[in-house]
């Protein structure tokens, strides 16, 4: 078998087609920050929890900026591990050499990631914040960041038809820097440990990423093949390769 064999789904919804990584959705692939996650630095330090905080926050434009930010406002010392260096640097966001907007980079990562044994807990602050008030984290952090390890793209063709395909992110699309990872978490049965699937377990940031509908005619199509054999996900299969 080849090494990244994938099964899709497509079908068309309200006029534009839809195409899903069904491998990817329908795998137990779960976030394992703070459980043993190593980092995507350049040594495996599961001990420092930074997760793949390591290069800080990007933006998707000047909405999702100005967003983090508002959010970023109502944090308090005691949620924030490094507010008091934001307010230090003129604000947690500046631009990089490229001209691109990020957050700052503070003791090799994020200057919303709380560290390990700050008071607050370790992890994004804006995370946590959202959960401690009972909102949606998909409100507070950087739509980058909430979205992963699920990527949106789009095509649209000569005729103006436009097809959605939502799939995992891959090392790949952080560019030539994804080279530079010594581990991602996509790629390693280390992150395959979760009680169900991606589609269920992800469902609100499925959901935010393409709609409701969508997602619903997804959920089903997925539910059918759950019980079927399926390819498996390229990172449980290496073995049989």
């Amino acid at each position: 078998m080849a090494a990244d064999v994938h099964e899709w789904i497509s079908f068309d919804h309200d006029g534009d087609t839809y195409t899903f990584d069904a491998t990817f959705l329908l795998s137990n692939w779960s976030c394992i920050y703070g459980n043993g996650c190593p980092g995507i630095g350049e040594t495996p330090a599961p001990e420092l929890e930074l997760g793949c905080c390591s290069w800080g926050a990007h933006f998707t434009g000047k909405k999702d900026r100005k967003s983090t930010l508002a959010k970023a406002a109502q944090l308090g010392d005691g949620e924030w591990e490094y507010k008091a260096e934001a307010e230090a640097r003129n604000g947690a966001l500046f631009r990089n050499d490229e001209g691109v907007w990020q957050s700052h980079v503070v003791d090799g990562a994020c200057i919303f990631l709380n560290r390990p044994g700050f008071e607050g807990g370790a992890g994004c602050a804006l995370h946590q914040a959202a959960l401690r008030r009972g909102e949606s984290y998909l409100d507070w952090k950087p739509e980058v960041c909430w979205q992963l390890p699920l990527r949106l793209d789009y095509h649209r063709d000569d005729n103006d038809h436009l097809t959605y395909i939502l799939r995992e992110w891959k090392r790949r699309d952080w560019g030539a820097g994804g080279d530079d990872f010594h581990w991602w978490c996509t790629e390693d049965p280390l992150a395959f440990v979760g009680e169900e699937p991606v589609y269920l377990a992800c469902r609100a940031d499925i959901e935010a990423l393409v709609g409701e509908g969508p997602y619903g005619v997804l959920a089903s199509l997925l539910a059918e093949r759950a019980t079927g054999p399926g390819v498996g996900h390229p990172a449980l299969n290496r073995d049989r390769i």
